[in-house]
């Protein structure tokens, strides 16, 4: 018997308020799982969408399902499925099948490669955290179009690299946001010492993820620290979340470039996020977009600069997401279901559960809006 399903939905183009409806049960295709859903994670790019999605993405159809991150327990298998099975408790990430396949819902389709195992010390709530985060995290850090890291591992590889003699290190700022939370990790098991940066009432939460020196982003000798840090250390680039963040890394390689040559030192920066300013604005959007990590190619020439000492930021444009041979679905086929039992991959930051059930997704979007620390915002379904 087919499930009833329901969704909050976004009902017309325009519209703000979700509104909670009957829904159409998707049946999985080739290489497709339906979970229900235990809870779902709330990001940024889903109240984006929610006000300015006719704006941002013209492809949109009406009515709608948003949402992205999401944990649950598979119901349904697809022809060619393997990894899975009937009962699984699952995370993953719902993205581009159809309109009506969102997370805000009862039951969600997802590809099987953008799904990994969670374990039972594992709650669905905080399984609903990762989704986008580890998605921009391992697209920005590993895919050859950005920084082009090794992939992580179960156990992550030494550091220093066999035959090499100093050990290799990145920049992650804003290691406290959700998508920094997953970068640390992600780098720390691909090898790499993370230093990070966030306000100081996190810097015990980001140097539990893995980081092994964390600054103050205020702090007027940010710039020095992070120099300071870095000696005798292989800079591969930097990670950055967090207004200024590029400039401040930018400053960080031009020091070390002209005080240190003899130190290997990377010049490229992926940008996966600023901050949310002026919301009625274009300079609010552009923020937003910064935020987000670059789900629309808006930024056009300028999502690539280039400075004079020949370091490149580059908006870390997610487009290819969902390709099955992508950095992210390895990361979710290879690594992160070993690494969630084996507790060497946690998720980060800690869900802020705003209730129960679909009428509740309102209130997590207004709240999400607001800015949290530490926090992501989720929902529980029933």
């Amino acid at each position: 018997m087919t499930p009833k399903d329901q969704a909050a939905w976004i009902p017309s183009k325009g519209a703000v308020h979700l509104q909670v409806g009957d829904a159409p049960y998707i049946t999985p295709g080739p290489g497709q799982v339906v979970i229900k859903n235990g809870a779902v994670g709330i990001n940024p790019f889903d109240w984006v969408l929610q006000y300015q999605g006719s704006i941002l993405a013209s492809h949109l159809k009406y009515p709608m399902v948003l949402g992205i991150d999401v944990a649950g327990t598979v119901l349904d298998v697809g022809p060619g499925v393997t990894r899975f099975k009937l009962g699984d408790r699952v995370a993953g990430c719902a993205v581009s099948i159809a309109k009506e396949s969102g997370n805000a819902k009862l039951y969600t389709v997802l590809r099987e490669y953008m799904v990994a195992p969670i374990p039972d010390h594992i709650t669905d709530e905080q399984a609903a955290v990762l989704g986008l985060g580890i998605g921009t995290a391992a697209y920005g850090l590993f895919h050859e179009d950005y920084l082009g890291l090794d992939l992580p591992q179960v156990p992550p590889p030494p550091n220093p690299q066999p035959g090499e003699h100093i050990p290799r290190a990145i920049i992650i700022t804003g290691g406290a946001s959700s998508v920094g939370s997953c970068a640390i990790q992600l780098a720390v098991a691909a090898g790499y010492e993370v230093i990070s940066t966030s306000s100081p009432r996190n810097f015990a939460f980001v140097k539990s993820l893995g980081a092994s020196h964390v600054f103050d982003y205020n702090s007027k000798t940010l710039v020095a620290d992070l120099v300071s840090a870095l000696e005798g250390r292989e800079l591969v680039g930097a990670y950055t979340v967090g207004e200024n963040a590029d400039e401040v890394c930018a400053s960080v390689m031009t020091q070390r470039l002209a005080k240190a040559p003899e130190l290997p030192t990377g010049r490229f920066i992926a940008l996966a996020g600023g901050a949310w300013r002026e919301p009625d604005s274009i300079r609010g959007l552009f923020g937003t977009y910064r935020l987000m990590g670059g789900m629309f190619s808006m930024m056009g020439k300028n999502a690539i600069k280039k400075l004079r000492t020949g370091i490149e930021i580059k908006f870390i444009m997610i487009a290819g997401l969902v390709d099955p041979e992508s950095c992210v679905s390895q990361v979710y086929m290879n690594f992160l279901g070993p690494a969630l039992a084996k507790k060497q991959f946690v998720p980060a930051p800690e869900p802020h559960v705003v209730g129960r059930g679909l009428d509740k997704i309102n209130e997590a979007l207004e709240l999400n809006q607001k800015g949290v620390s530490a926090k992501k915002i989720v929902v529980s379904l029933p």
